[in-house]
């Protein structure tokens, strides 16, 4: 069923929105409540919510503005995103953004705090955002905000990767939730954030680099075309000899994220059932490797 999900387009953009839900509820059980703040441009949406309402008293009644504001603030970010990473990635964005920011906007948050140590807040909380998230990124969509910029800078050859501009901006961010907050607010925002890109980089299989080895005594012209043309991946192969059998055998390695091993193994299989296929998870990968969004 998992398998059928993620490769399916219309079943991963249910999948995707399926994650942006859960994303949303995680933050309205257990971050909320705390008057905690999630990184990213979501983290500075909650914060103009609450300046607005302590310093300039604006009330907005039983729904949460910050994800309202979320979408708007997304919809120039795309508009960029749509000449840098093409139509349809922004597409699948623009429609999880929209549904992160109705679920969150709309699902109620606890007056009480479901869970009232922080820590665990911060625990649970981050491990169902993380997966949520993680989800998303895998259906090969993106919940919005600073993850857009971050591919656009990337793109364009900054030196500013992903990681590095989240980093600095989440550092700036919580800076401020400390100057404006108690110390415990900024803390306990950073330990849930921290718990999310955990257990996202876990779920993400899109992040994860891997590289297989299939060994075959069928046609490797055969599973060298697959590869190319079905995953746009580039294959290396050579001559080998088993050591028992004395047979000569192809050795085909190709690297790949985890998403896609999956459908290797399977076209492998049908290609040739006798043939053999080792992986190694956590491949460190310099130069023409591209990593896939879509």
């Amino acid at each position: 069923m998992l398998y059928n999900s993620l490769h399916n387009r219309a079943l991963r953009l249910v999948v995707a929105v399926i994650g942006e839900l859960i994303a949303a509820a995680a933050l309205n059980l257990f971050i909320v409540p705390l008057h905690l703040y999630t990184g990213g441009l979501m983290g500075v949406c909650q914060l103009l919510r609450t300046l607005a309402s302590d310093y300039l008293g604006m009330s907005f009644g039983a729904y949460d503005v910050a994800g309202i504001l979320y979408f708007l603030l997304n919809i120039p970010i795309l508009l960029v995103a749509y000449k840098n990473l093409g139509r349809g990635f922004v597409i699948k964005t623009l429609i999880c953004t929209l549904s992160f920011s109705l679920f969150y906007s709309l699902l109620p948050s606890p007056s009480v705090p479901v869970v009232e140590d922080y820590l665990t807040a911060c625990l649970l909380g981050g491990i169902l955002a993380g997966v949520g998230s993680g989800l998303v990124l895998t259906c090969g969509a993106s919940g919005g905000g600073l993850d857009i910029v971050g591919l656009c800078l990337s793109k364009r050859g900054s030196r500013f990767t992903v990681g590095k501009f989240s980093l600095t901006f989440n550092a700036v961010l919580y800076t401020a939730c400390l100057f404006l907050f108690s110390p415990e607010v900024a803390i306990y925002s950073v330990i849930y954030n921290f718990f999310t890109s955990m257990v996202l980089d876990r779920v993400h299989q899109q992040n994860v680099s891997v590289q297989a080895l299939i060994f075959t005594k069928g046609d490797e012209d055969a599973l060298a075309r697959f590869i190319i043309e079905n995953l746009g991946r580039s294959v290396t192969y050579w001559e080998g000899v088993g050591a028992y059998t004395k047979e000569d055998v192809h050795v085909l390695c190709v690297c790949l994220s985890k998403f896609e091993i999956e459908e290797l193994v399977h076209a492998v299989h049908t290609i040739d059932p006798h043939a053999f296929l080792t992986t190694q998870e956590g491949t460190r990968i310099y130069g023409n490797f591209r990593r896939k969004v879509g």
